[in-house]
């Protein structure tokens, strides 16, 4: 990058960012950048986006965490990988080409398999690198040259691998298991693709009568439309209801079939009636129900939602599912059947793509059993392989493995990674041998007698995914970059994909490389909006992060991104970060805008320079080294958050608010010393902050040091042995110096308007050794000495007395008006901590809130009342 010399007045983040971020992505920040250093590697895969997405504050969250840990590992000298990628999205992209095609008034099955695909990776090429230029915008300092796509060459062979295995292995098969069924999509999908959302629905009541004798017994139904497709009523073994009842036939209503009552012990007795109807092909945990009773499973709805079927009455076939609903509610009613109807409250299924309502269907789908594999991660864990961030979710992350079920694999789509199985006329199953896995079986000399045609289904896109740490690597290959930088070191992710990716990506890596993939696990909360409710489309409450980058600037977005991610809980939106972004953005441009200044005034005089290093020198030196571990702490723990709070105080108020102030006085006089201690101070913020802010820190870098080498390549810094004398001297005439601004406030003496004060206590012969600084911080002169009716503050070590002048009524009538309202806050206070109600029920931290507020009121009370004292 080319050297700039001299600094706007003002800071424009769209002047400096987009020339950082066209450089980092022109000559990318490769690990190899740190060979020698004798590190090692740090390695994080993308949680990749999909190809032809676009960048949401998800993303941005996620990207900024990641980040701002390679920066900072970067710095540290390791071999920092940051593998940048994106996700072939099976269903979300053939949706959208099928809408195009839509358009011109065409499907896919107009243009066959082999065309539709080349149309998808036409739309794929046109739209597919929008999202990973977005990444660039906000400072992703990927190694672009490693780019990866889960459907490039090498990413297909390791899907095309692992299946093989798990064929093999006794672990992939065939079987008819509920699924999550898209009618509109036509395919099944994931848990993780279906949404939930709360509606009002109905409780249907319905008598089904005894086989032999008047009466029935009542169940509760919200789906009457698959009464069709019942195969038992079942009541809970313990339900003194229906004990007697067990073991005898129903017939159902609307036909002439008998289905017996059983009993089992997933019955909710307090839901509805306490009795069930069993359709075990259309609802999952009816399915488990069937498969314990070993009871039939008939469909009556088809792959479009339509009820179908010779166990369909004939009025009913070929109904959309929620038009039948309504008609066979009316004729349940009609018949005597229908005993009651309640509003009842639903969370429905819907697909996450379409927004159509899930179908529970029974199909015939490719499962993996995943009990053996899940019990890999799980020892995994006991031996403490992996650890989460925060802690907490390990526990999740481990019931969720101790009772994880088959995972069915299929999805009926055309894009995607067609899965490699064949069939014979017979339906005997053919799959490559381990020995050669990417032949396929058609093509294998040993079935040429055979007449096979290949599966048409795809893999979930999460099977793909499952592999991303190591196949992006080059598994199955043994390759340079599998050997380096796998196991990776640390995976950052939302904890609402803990189940559907990272147990998956868990379970692969044991699998098939023997080793946990990553060590630490850093789980964020979801970005909510500013109401705690989740963005979304439909509620119109989304926010572009592109939109808060061109309003903010980048790094203010990131800084705000950083603050929020505290603790992996769910973030509220809120604009006051951003501007504190900004603000901080601008605070630190103008600080480096001093310094050079009086590096250049400074340096072209020919005046003799002092070289002694003042008590401000001291205390900043000092304090920047409590500051280097703090922060260095914050960022190995990965409490991004803490680090952005610290780094804030450390510039905001203790850099710029009073060591460019107190230093000032010897600058003016030429002090080569304090210009030093100003410039490597300044230099070792800019490093502490980079991770988090990289735009306008390399900037300010380039323009303060003539380091050839860009900022993002410079060592960490590192503490120093702290002054602690230099610390507490320079603290005793903070605390003076606020006491004086304080006493001024309070008697409304303008900020210009000099005064004297008197100073009494251990400290105050240390402020008076610095009385020159002290005048010029204070805007004051002091004496020692207790004077006759002034005013005071107290601080730890000095009190601060001020004799007012002309007339006091003024300000004695509002000092005992305050006087008053304290007295009243107090005794509020004090009598809602007496309260045991208040202290057991309320949060610990509203309790400890209300404590802090008490201290800090009576601190005042009393200094209100010394002061009427004094001047009465």
């Amino acid at each position: 990058m080319t050297e700039n010399t001299e600094l706007a007045k003002t800071y424009d983040p769209q002047a400096v960012e987009p020339r950082w971020a066209e450089e980092w992505a022109k000559n990318p920040l490769k690990p190899e950048l740190n060979a020698g250093k004798g590190k090692g590697p740090f390695t994080i895969v993308i949680p990749p986006p999909n190809v032809t997405g676009n960048l949401h504050l998800g993303h941005a969250l996620d990207n900024t965490i990641i980040d701002t840990l390679i920066r900072f590992k970067r710095m540290q000298g390791y071999e920092a990988l940051y593998l940048p990628g994106t996700d072939h999205a099976g269903i979300t992209t053939q949706v959208l080409v099928e809408r195009e095609l839509a358009k011109e008034g065409k499907s896919r099955h107009d243009l066959g398999r082999e065309k539709f695909l080349e149309r998808v990776w036409e739309f794929k090429e046109k739209n597919g690198g929008t999202i990973l230029y977005q990444l660039r915008r906000i400072g992703a300092s990927c190694d672009w040259s490693r780019e990866r796509f889960t459907m490039d060459p090498g990413l297909s062979r390791a899907v095309r691998r692992a299946f093989v295995e798990y064929y093999h292995q006794g672990l992939a098969y065939r079987g008819a298991r509920i699924v999550n069924w898209d009618p509109v999509a036509q395919t099944v999908l994931s848990d993780l693709e279906v949404d939930r959302e709360e509606r009002q629905s109905q409780l249907w009541v319905l008598e089904y009568p005894f086989e032999d004798e008047p009466g029935g017994i009542q169940i509760a139904t919200q789906r009457p439309e698959t009464i069709f497709a019942d195969v038992a009523v079942a009541v809970h073994p313990e339900d003194e209801r229906y004990k007697s009842l067990v073991g005898r036939r129903v017939r159902i209503p609307l036909t002439d079939r008998l289905i017996p009552i059983i009993a089992d012990e997933a019955v909710e007795r307090g839901f509805g009636t306490g009795a069930l109807k069993i359709t075990p092909a259309h609802d999952p945990a009816d399915f488990e129900i069937g498969l314990r009773h070993g009871l039939p499973m008939p469909s009556v709805i088809d792959l479009n939602a339509k009820l179908t079927g010779e166990l369909v009455p004939e009025e009913f076939r070929g109904l959309d599912r929620f038009e039948a609903r309504e008609k066979v509610a009316q004729r349940l009613e009609k018949e005597g059947y229908l005993k009651g109807v309640e509003t009842h409250t639903v969370q429905l299924p819907l697909s996450e793509r379409t927004k159509e309502p899930i179908e529970p269907m029974l199909l015939t789908q490719w499962f993996v059993r995943m009990k053996p594999v899940a019990q890999k991660v799980l020892e995994g864990l006991e031996r403490g392989e992996m650890r989460f961030v925060p802690e907490r979710w390990e526990k999740v992350n481990r019931d969720w493995l101790e009772n994880i079920r088959d995972w069915a694999i299929g999805r009926q789509l055309w894009w995607g990674h067609q899965i490699p199985a064949w069939y014979d006329e017979e339906g005997n199953i053919y799959v490559p041998d381990p020995e050669n896995p990417d032949l396929d079986c058609d093509q294998d000399p040993r079935y040429a007698h055979l007449r096979l045609r290949r599966d048409e289904d795809v893999f979930d896109t999460w099977f793909s995914s499952a592999l991303w740490p190591f196949s992006t690597l080059g598994w199955p290959d043994d390759t340079e970059d599998l050997k380096k930088f796998y196991p990776t070191d640390v995976l950052v992710t939302g904890y609402d994909i803990i189940f559907f990716w990272v147990a998956r990506m868990q379970m692969s890596g044991y699998q098939f490389t023997g080793q946990a993939p990553f060590h630490t696990i850093v789980l964020h909360g979801l970005y909510l909006d500013e109401k705690g409710q989740k963005m979304s489309k439909s509620k119109g409450n989304g926010i572009d992060p592109l939109e808060l980058i061109d309003r903010y600037g980048a790094d203010a977005c990131r800084f705000a991104w950083d603050y929020l991610a505290t603790g992996g809980q769910d973030i509220r939106h809120d604009p006051r970060r951003y501007e504190q972004g900004r603000n901080f953005a601008n605070k630190l441009w103008n600080a480096a805008r001093f310094v050079l200044m009086n590096k250049d005034a400074i340096r072209q005089t020919q005046d003799a320079k002092r070289e002694d290093l003042t008590l401000a020198d001291r205390w900043m030196t000092s304090r920047l080294s409590r500051g280097i571990a703090e922060i260095t702490e914050a960022y190995e723990a990965y409490d991004l958050g803490r680090a952005a709070r610290l780094i804030y105080d450390l510039v905001w108020s203790e850099f710029c608010d009073w060591y460019l102030e107190a230093a000032k006085p010897a600058l003016r006089e030429g002090n080569t010393a304090t210009l030093h201690t100003l410039e490597h101070t300044l230099a070792a913020l800019l490093k502490l902050l980079h991770p988090i802010m990289p735009f306008i820190t390399s900037e300010l870098y380039q323009a303060l040091t003539d380091d050839p080498q860009q900022l993002a390549l410079q060592e960490w810094p590192t503490a120093s042995e702290r002054d602690l004398a230099a610390e507490k001297a320079f603290e005793t005439l903070q605390q003076t110096i606020i006491a004086t601004r304080n006493l001024r406030a309070e008697l409304g003496i303008a900020p210009q308007q000099e005064i004297l004060v008197h100073l009494d206590g251990p400290g105050a012969g240390l402020v008076m050794e610095n009385l020159a600084l002290f005048r010029f911080l204070g805007r004051a002169d002091a004496t020692l000495g207790t004077p006759e009716k002034a005013i005071a503050q107290v601080t730890p070590s000095v009190t601060v007395y001020l004799q007012p002048k002309g007339d006091l009524s003024g300000f004695l009538e509002r000092q005992k008006k305050r006087l008053a309202e304290l007295e009243k806050a107090v005794e509020s206070a004090e009598r809602k901590l007496a309260n045991p109600g208040f202290v057991e029920r309320a949060k610990p931290e509203v309790v400890e809130a209300e404590r802090e507020r008490l201290a800090e009121n009576k601190a005042q009370l009393e200094r209100i009342r010394d002061n009427l004292a004094r001047l009465q």
